[in-house]
């Protein structure tokens, strides 16, 4: 009985019990960086590590199971570690962690650690990126959840983005991006997102951009069109005005390989192998165990959990 009513509930996002489950799939990177700039406190462990972002993304973790908008059910972060991926082997200039701040390539692992510690689930990526796990785990899990909430502002993650089913949630600004918003922000759906960056760029990835697309433009463009196949060669077949439209027609025609290949590099793998199931994602608290390690490491200013795992 129990098991017939498991299959059914998780087929309309609901645990057995009726409640709303959610997935947030979290950009853990991103988080780590975000408490590392943060006004923060500095908070020095006692054998000299800096654990100041380590300790933010704690807090930041925990934050979800308390935040009555969130109303975290199941959950997984996802980390680089390290910076590098496959498509460093597509694209010379791709992102690397060179320059990466030594105190944040120290707290690589320790961040992870403590993650784990808050009994929710690591993703630590090596040849693949952690937008590329969040993008796998909003397209398998989609339609076990009431709602997949993808938690980072990064404009990589807009592909994903599918109605209100799959949303971006930017903690920053406080404002959750659906498909809508998606369209709002880069002028186009969230499918013709990797042409959009292609197009325009993405300085954070290494991704230069065609020569003279702005975002606007590239939005105009791409909701008319698409993709970058689709948009005519002569401008006098595009079927809007364009400022510059000669100039940028040649531009991209003359850069058209560069084009699909800056959209493949934006473009999100969804078959990273994640060996998780959907019950293991589900958030029971934090592992005493796990948490009085690393506390011990981290010291007094470790955030205390709002839930302990029971006990095998």
């Amino acid at each position: 009985m129990f098991h017939r009513c498991r299959r059914k509930a998780v087929r309309n996002g609901l645990d057995c019990y009726g409640a709303l489950m959610r997935l947030h799939v979290v950009d853990g990177t991103f988080e780590l960086y975000r408490a590392h700039f943060s006004r923060r406190p500095e908070r020095v462990a006692a054998d000299g590590t800096d654990v100041k972002a380590t300790l933010g993304v704690m807090d930041s973790l925990l934050a979800l199971f308390s935040d009555p908008r969130e109303q975290a059910t199941h959950i997984a972060v996802a980390f680089d570690n390290p910076i590098e991926s496959f498509r460093n082997d597509l694209f010379v200039d791709y992102k690397t962690g060179d320059g990466m701040e030594p105190a944040l390539a120290a707290q690589m692992d320790l961040v992870e650690e403590a993650v784990k510690a808050l009994g929710i689930v690591v993703w630590s990526m090596d040849r693949f990126e952690a937008d590329d796990a969040l993008a796998t785990a909003a397209n398998r899990w989609r339609e076990a959840f009431t709602q997949v909430r993808i938690m980072t502002p990064d404009k990589d993650l807009g592909q994903c983005v599918a109605g209100s089913k799959i949303v971006q949630v930017d903690r920053i600004r406080n404002r959750v991006i659906d498909e809508d918003g998606v369209r709002t922000r880069n002028g186009c759906a969230p499918t013709s997102i990797p042409d959009w960056l292609a197009l325009v760029g993405d300085s954070a990835d290494g991704i230069p951009g065609i020569p003279g697309f702005g975002a606007k433009t590239a939005g105009k463009l791409l909701t008319v069109y698409g993709s970058i196949e689709a948009i005519p060669d002569n401008c006098e077949d595009w079927s809007l005005p364009v400022r510059g439209a000669p100039r940028l027609a040649a531009t991209l025609y003359a850069h058209r390989d560069e084009a699909r290949l800056y959209r493949a590099l934006a473009t999100l793998a969804t078959n990273v192998p994640l060996e998780e199931d959907l019950d293991d994602l589900r958030w029971r608290g934090a592992d005493r165990t796990l948490y009085q390690r690393v506390s011990e490491r981290l010291g007094n200013w470790t955030p205390k959990p709002v839930r302990w795992r029971p006990a095998r």
